[in-house]
């Protein structure tokens, strides 16, 4: 499959190899991170699709080997061929306060922008990949006798 004719959507991949004259005589084999459980080839068409959802917090690459065999005597026709699945991160982990929940008080007659408390956000999507992991801060109630630094 030098060069395989590779057509993306979304978690789905179609291989095809010139041999292949639609006879059925071509069988396509997966091979790899995932192979036969995560992505699954319908080995007549080269169709692969993903099984189950991927998250990249858990795996953020799959390395993937695929070859076009002929059926009767289960020689490759072509090279072996190596993919990469990367797999893009989506703000699927909402930020949490992890020393909350927050109890503060502040003295009577406080000067305006006496600082009352500090809270830290964590986020656990990819802060590497995207803002998916951004955190910005805001007050709900509270304004305008309250304020935050959107950003610390």
């Amino acid at each position: 499959m030098l060069p395989p004719s590779l057509f993306f959507s979304l978690l789905h991949l179609q291989l095809h190899s010139n041999s292949d004259k639609g006879d059925g005589s071509v069988s396509y084999i997966l091979s790899g991170e995932g192979a036969g459980s995560i992505f699954l080839i319908d080995e007549t068409t080269g169709d692969i699709h993903a099984a189950k959802s991927l998250d990249r917090e858990r795996k953020s690459q799959y390395v993937l080997h695929a070859r076009a065999i002929d059926r009767q005597t289960n020689r490759s026709l072509e090279a072996e061929s190596e993919f990469i699945i990367k797999v893009q991160d989506v703000n699927d982990n909402a930020p949490t306060f992890p020393d909350g929940p927050f109890l503060a008080s502040v003295p009577e007659m406080s000067d305006v922008g006496t600082s009352v408390l500090q809270v830290t956000a964590s986020d656990a999507d990819d802060p590497t990949y995207g803002n998916s992991a951004k955190i910005v801060y805001s007050i709900l109630e509270g304004q305008p006798y309250f304020s935050v630094d959107p950003k610390t």
